[in-house]
């Protein structure tokens, strides 16, 4: 076999989502395999100082380094920094693009320069006094709840009534250091991952029961996905134009799956995931098979695109 076919998968890691984190990683580690690549995982979270896990990685002398870490640490921007310091090529987004994304009221900011549209929102830090008048009054109910900067629906709460506020803040809060609140937008949930620069087919994400946090998320038969999407050809269009947008305008490189809320007449955009999921249940994988790309050829085709990024 030629050349260099060693692969180093990040795994695991620092964040509340280290164990969907180690599911990815050994999903990517089986299909890599299964195509003749030869696969390491390495945790940073084993290694008592990052300078050692850079240490481990140049020994190993991969291809590339394949991200297949979730939440902080690994979506916001720092392993990627520093990984690009280092010049070891890895899978996916830079540093700046990632750490626009993991913070969803800057990304939503941005996006509403393009006039996409997005849920009315309170952004709130602990370093400032909460305006709880302003949020009932200019949000409403149903209300969201959710950590400015994580992902997997950890820590969300959806609520009606003014009594549950100060516990959904508390849960939030165990997740990130600021917290966002945002109008509950009734209708479809929906999702288009690009990649190299294409979107994919939309995703219909319908739990069968409640909506989809955690559990409906990583439960399997817990939801129903339709792929593609029941929509009419010009909305299809309509939201994967949004999304590809979003996506140059960011600065995403590689594969990324943008989300939204669908009330039947505007498109919400809620956030970007750099790096989705990559478990048997998650989407982008999802839609790739609908254009006839099994996992294994997404992942080499992301290893190539990463590798040919600028």
């Amino acid at each position: 076999m030629r050349g260099n076919r060693k692969i180093v998968i990040l795994s695991g890691g620092i964040s509340e989502e280290k164990k969907i984190s180690e599911i990815t990683s050994k999903e990517i580690a089986l299909a890599l395999t299964s195509k003749g690549y030869i696969t390491e995982k390495l945790d940073p979270s084993q290694f008592p100082s990052y300078l050692k896990l850079v240490e481990k990685i140049k020994e190993i002398e991969p291809l590339i380094v394949f991200n297949g870490l979730h939440g902080s640490f690994g979506e916001n921007g720092q392993i990627q920094s520093l990984l690009l310091l280092e010049k070891i090529p890895f899978t996916g987004s830079g540093f700046k693009a990632s750490a626009i994304c993991m913070d969803k009221y800057i990304s939503g900011k941005l996006a509403t320069t393009l006039g996409i549209t997005v849920p009315a929102r309170y952004f709130y830090s602990k370093k400032k006094d909460f305006q709880e008048e302003y949020v009932l009054k200019n949000i409403g109910f149903p209300l969201v709840i959710k950590p400015n900067a994580s992902g997997s629906s950890v820590g969300i709460s959806i609520i009606d009534d003014p009594g549950k506020i100060q516990k959904a803040m508390e849960d939030a809060f165990q997740y990130s250091d600021s917290i966002l609140f945002e109008k509950y937008i009734r209708g479809r949930e929906l999702t288009v991952a690009i990649l190299d620069d294409k979107p994919l087919p939309v995703v219909e994400i319908k739990p069968k029961n409640g909506w989809y946090d955690y559990r409906n998320k990583y439960t399997e038969g817990n939801t129903y996905y339709h792929v593609p999407a029941d929509l009419p050809a010009n909305e299809t269009k309509e939201i994967q134009t949004i999304a590809l947008n979003l996506f140059q305008l960011i600065g995403c490189k590689v594969y990324a799956r943008i989300d939204f809320r669908y009330d039947g007449e505007q498109f919400y955009f809620l956030e970007v995931n750099t790096l989705p999921g990559m478990t048997p249940l998650s989407l982008t994988p999802m839609a790739a098979k609908a254009t006839g790309l099994e996992f294994p050829e997404l992942l080499i085709k992301i290893i190539e695109f990463s590798l040919q990024k600028k």
